[in-house]
């Protein structure tokens, strides 16, 4: 099954090896259940996802959803796990050239020079952190797109948080020429940089990243996981029922399937 629909959004139903493979141009989204919840709420975050020819699985909550549904999707691949997963692969690949865009004040900058470090090359061309609420702000819009165009860059790594860097993308997506790869990938730019702690390997595979993020940042993060996500687990019981329902009716009436 190459996609697989959970509530209003098709997820591709990828490896992270296969999407290396296929991922020569395009717009990439990574989809966790906070996304699924705006994208019920908010018309122009759902019009920035139609824009996207990858949508990958960034939430180990989805697997298990996609498994409840009876559609499994075969793996998470979390944004923060295919970016070094990327920038490793095209280390050599010097068609594959990167701009960062997203952190606080020089975590950008001091993301690229790890990666640049791993790789042994100046595979991130560029980084800049803009400052808050710059998407609101054309003129500063302007000036980051002409900073990307002039940097010879060929892929953008976006992470300012969702909805705000798909919306981004979406927007000034046909203003950047060169740029062939958007990456839309959240709190990654954070993470490269060691700026913010990965949770351990074992609480993501169980699917308990939520609560180690919220201890890391309780002030922020415990109304997205603990009240705006939860009615996810009831949109998935409906559209189980409702799938069980017209199976059982599609059996019963074989012929309304051709009507």
């Amino acid at each position: 099954m190459n996609k697989v629909k959970i509530l209003n959004l098709e997820i591709d139903n990828l490896s992270k090896v296969e999407l290396l493979d296929k991922l020569r141009s395009g717009v990439v989204f990574t989809p966790n259940v906070d996304h699924l919840m705006k994208l019920q709420e908010d018309p122009e975050f759902l019009q920035a996802y139609s824009i996207s020819d990858y949508k990958i699985c960034d939430s180990q909550i989805l697997l298990y959803a996609s498994k409840f549904l009876g559609t499994p999707i075969q793996e998470k691949i979390s944004g923060s796990d295919l970016f070094p997963a990327f920038y490793n692969y095209h280390k050599n690949n010097q068609n594959i050239k990167i701009f960062l865009l997203g952190a606080g004040i020089g975590v950008a900058s001091k993301a690229q020079n790890e990666i640049n470090r791993k790789t042994g090359r100046n595979i991130i061309v560029a980084s800049y952190s803009p400052p808050f609420g710059f998407e609101k702000d054309e003129e500063e819009c302007q000036n980051i797109i002409n900073m990307i165009n002039s940097s010879g860059a060929t892929v953008l790594v976006i992470g300012v948080g969702a909805p705000k860097q798909e919306k981004w993308i979406y927007k000034y997506k046909s203003m950047l020429p060169h740029i062939k790869i958007f990456m839309a990938l959240g709190a990654t730019i954070d993470f490269e940089a060691g700026k913010l702690k990965r949770s351990p390997k074992w609480m993501s595979e169980v699917g308990f990243e939520w609560l180690f993020r919220i201890l890391c940042d309780p002030k922020r993060l415990w109304k997205r996981y603990l009240v705006d996500d939860i009615p996810f687990f009831i949109l998935i019981l409906k559209q189980k029922f409702k799938f069980s329902i017209t199976k059982e009716h599609k059996k019963k009436n074989p012929m309304s399937a051709n009507c």
